[in-house]
């Protein structure tokens, strides 16, 4: 965040290590302005992975250039307005996005929740450090493979240790130094001309695989939801100030997605088989792919360090609920941190090959196990509650007001689980309505909606219950 007189101790500069791990921020220790969100989310999607992301467009849905790159953006679009609406929530409440859940499932009930968003962490940072080390390694041929994930690794250190104020100020360096870095890489494929005819004569407009990719993007932006208010908590709160962190959040991860993608579905198409797009990236930018290269990867280490970073978080939720009369403090953040990044390294390992397909599937489970969360977790925010909740609860063994489990709203999550079944389309398991749909993957639409339905329907026959025990 911008500093100020008024800032703590603890923040007065970058090298300074963030002391707040999951408990309320006070609101002595508000600062800075929501448009220094504009800058965190630019520049951690304009990565690599992001890239890779985009060329599943035309590797894997065989998607033409102008019907890919629309497809990208139509899922960006829609998939940030969800994942802003959670960074709005930061300002008010003051702690991480995972630690609210408390308020939505119980104590308890929150363990699988936060369990899962963990599990999700350490996947995007695996990914990271696949696409990465491969990444040093064409730049930097003599670092080879192994060296790139261990430069990746030590990167990512600085940002996941030193947290919160360290990760705003890189960001904004990253931002610059990756879009410049994106424009170049794009100048140069455009402007090939057998490039330019690779891609006149490339791929198949279809309705799947058009919501294939919808979905991909879409859920790219979704999946920044269990930790975008991570990034909020620390701004004043206020009506105006909450307004102001979902559009700067919005329009800085949506622009930033839009760039990378582009990208990736540009040398997707104009790679042969589509196998590997990054030396595809190497050999077009001639003299200056090293220097591209090695950029775009330092953007990944950011934006692997937030992962970590945000892993630790929800990891000391989980302590917190085994342990409620604990308070862990930024020893237990350290000792977590570093034992995920361990954790990530060794299963790095197993991800080396394959990655493209690997990577799609992880994207499809994340997608089922996440909408659901996402959607009761806003209409609980916005139409329950209306942003009003007692923290203080979130911190107790018994779950405070909230109790330890909240049926109704498990069983919701499980439903809207269930209902998504039926309209998945991959490799793994085509459902029966997916089928009907000429094998398109509408499951995390149609997650959503059901989701928010049941929700809503349920929270209003619990509460009419609650209103007639008490009369």
């Amino acid at each position: 965040m911008t500093s100020n007189s008024h800032d703590p101790q603890s923040f007065t500069n970058a090298a300074s290590m963030e002391h707040r791990t999951i408990y309320p921020i006070p609101h002595s220790e508000r600062m800075g302005h929501p448009r220094d969100l504009f800058a965190v989310w630019f520049g951690t999607n304009t990565t690599i992975l992001t890239v890779i992301t985009g060329a599943l467009a035309s590797v894997v849905f065989h998607l033409p250039l102008l019907a890919g790159c629309l497809a990208l953006l139509l899922g960006n679009l829609l998939g940030g307005i969800f994942m802003a609406l959670h960074a709005a929530q930061g300002p008010r409440l003051g702690v991480p996005q995972m630690v609210q859940t408390c308020g939505q499932f119980g104590s308890m009930g929150a363990v699988p929740m936060i369990a899962l968003v963990v599990f999700i962490y350490v996947g995007f940072s695996a990914s990271n450090l696949v696409v990465g080390g491969e990444g040093f390694q064409l730049a930097l041929p003599w670092c080879g493979y192994l060296g790139g994930v261990l430069a990746v690794t030590v990167l990512s250190a600085f940002p996941a240790f030193w947290g919160y104020r360290t990760i705003h100020i890189i960001t904004k360096f990253i931002s610059v130094a990756c879009g410049a870095a994106l424009i170049w890489a794009l100048a140069a494929v455009m402007g090939n001309h057998h490039a330019v005819t690779l891609l006149s004569s490339f791929g198949q407009t279809t309705f799947s695989g058009f919501m294939g990719a919808v979905s991909v993007a879409a859920l790219w932006q979704l999946a920044y939801a269990p930790y975008v208010s991570d990034y909020s908590r620390y701004l004043p709160d206020s009506r105006q100030g909450a307004q102001h962190a979902f559009h700067a959040t919005y329009w800085g991860s949506a622009l930033g997605t839009i760039l990378p993608m582009l990208l990736g579905a540009t040398l997707g198409a104009i790679t042969p088989h589509g196998t590997d797009i990054l030396p595809t990236l190497m050999a077009y930018l001639g003299w200056g792919g090293p220097m591209v290269m090695v950029t775009l990867v330092i953007g990944i280490t950011v934006a692997n360090g937030m992962s970590i970073y945000c892993g630790s978080l929800s990891s000391l939720m989980l302590l917190q609920m085994a342990l409620p009369k604990h308070r862990f403090g930024i020893k237990t953040r350290i000792s977590v941190t570093a034992a995920l990044m361990l954790f990530v390294l060794s299963l790095t390992m197993f991800m080396t090959h394959d990655f493209m397909e690997t990577y799609t599937e992880f994207l499809n489970l994340l997608m089922i196990i996440m909408v659901p969360w996402t959607a009761i977790n806003l209409i609980d925010y916005y139409l329950v509650q209306h942003g009003s909740y007692d923290v203080a609860s979130f911190f107790k063994a018994d779950g405070g007001q909230y109790g330890r489990y909240n049926i109704p709203a498990l069983v919701c999550y499980s439903l809207g689980v269930a209902v998504q079944i039926p309209f998945v389309s991959n490799h793994l398991y085509t459902g029966p309505f997916a089928r009907l749909l000429q094998n398109t993957d509408i499951s995390w639409a149609i997650g959503l909606i059901l989701t928010s339905l049941f929700y809503v329907l349920v929270m209003r026959k619990h509460t009419s219950m609650d209103i007639r025990q008490k009369t």
